[in-house]
């Protein structure tokens, strides 16, 4: 993808044209109507797949009164997620509404949930990417759709992105841990297959190299689940020599390792990837490498609307910078 409009989204028109059938004939096959003789309905079907037609939701929803969308206007919900509350400030500064919807983690729910934007012809989408493959939206962007990436770039796709230094982030989490004496520093982190857990494993792994540290049994990534955190942080823990300090990888693992240290007799310096409200009700308050949320949030829109109004205007990848806020969790030496 070059950013460029190179087309435009075929219409059932265009699918009548390639099977060579009538357009009602069309309009019944996307209908699911049984009575569409099984001959005609393949080849229409046929000919959908070839065009790689998308039906027009609004045209649909106005044809049967019904938008097959609910909205739920709740006292808040972007909090658990502070770069969706900036997306939101920011878009209301715009004018514009934003209609958010979780994909979990979930790659075919995500798929689901962005295709289900497309087919309502949303002015743009926010994607904060987890799938490894999106070669289901080459159709959309040939077609016009504008898309800005946040916290992690879409795989295999050119198109504007916005996301952390994540390698920066990581390499102030350690050394300021070594510089309160600790030589023995571990990592539990999210799953590598999405990008922003593979950037700061392996930036984790760097800087143990550059220090001359063994990576082996200190380099724990994974699934965001509250056992296999625990074994993690049981791992990093035993052994004749175990970690004095715990970088976390997000957020999420934070409040697991501190659940795991909780009670413990164990005084273990720890570090965590993302700030939340949490941070600050804690004994010691959390250390942490906060992102900026409000810059990429904000970014993220001013990317998106440069995007509509311009859409063969030269994609843009933007790195934040980060910063490491001390707190207490993270300067008590080892042994403390």
């Amino acid at each position: 993808m070059n950013g460029k409009r190179r087309g435009r989204r075929p219409t059932m028109v265009d699918v009548a044209r390639e099977a060579g059938v009538a357009l009602r004939t069309v309009s019944r096959v996307v209908n699911q109507d049984p009575t569409v003789g099984s001959d005609l309905a393949t080849r229409v079907h046929a000919a959908i797949a070839s065009l790689e037609y998308q039906p027009d939701e609004r045209a649909r929803q106005l044809r049967l009164g019904v938008t097959g969308t609910l909205g739920a206007a709740v006292r808040q919900l972007s909090h658990v997620n502070p770069v969706l509350q900036a997306l939101e400030r920011s878009a209301r500064a715009a004018k514009l509404m934003v209609l958010a919807a979780s994909t979990e983690d979930d790659e075919q729910l995500e798929r689901d949930v962005v295709m289900s934007m497309c087919r309502r012809r949303f002015d743009g989408i926010i994607l904060e990417p987890i799938g490894s493959g999106h070669d289901y939206l080459v159709p959309e962007l040939d077609a016009g759709l504008s898309l800005v990436a946040v916290d992690r770039p879409v795989h295999g796709l050119d198109v504007d992105c916005v996301i952390s230094d994540n390698v920066a982030g990581i390499e102030l989490a350690f050394e300021h841990l070594v510089r309160h004496g600790h030589e023995r520093v571990a990592y539990i982190g999210d799953d590598e297959r999405i990008f922003t857990g593979h950037e700061r494993a392996a930036a984790f792994r760097g800087c143990l190299a550059a220090h001359g540290a063994p990576a082996e049994g200190m380099v724990h990534p994974g699934r965001i689940e509250p056992g296999r955190i625990a074994a993690a942080v049981h791992t990093v823990l035993s052994g004749p020599s175990p970690a004095t300090a715990v970088v976390t990888g997000n957020a999420t693992t934070s409040v697991e390792v501190l659940r795991c240290l909780r009670g413990g007799s164990e005084r273990v310096a720890v570090v965590g990837f993302d700030d939340s409200e949490l941070a600050t009700s804690l004994r010691p308050d959390l250390t942490v490498v906060a992102q900026d949320a409000a810059t990429i949030g904000g970014t993220a829109i001013d990317m998106l609307l440069a995007r509509i109004a311009d859409p063969g205007r030269p994609v843009r990848r933007v790195t934040v910078p980060v910063e490491l806020i001390a707190r207490g969790s993270g300067e008590s030496p080892p042994g403390a």
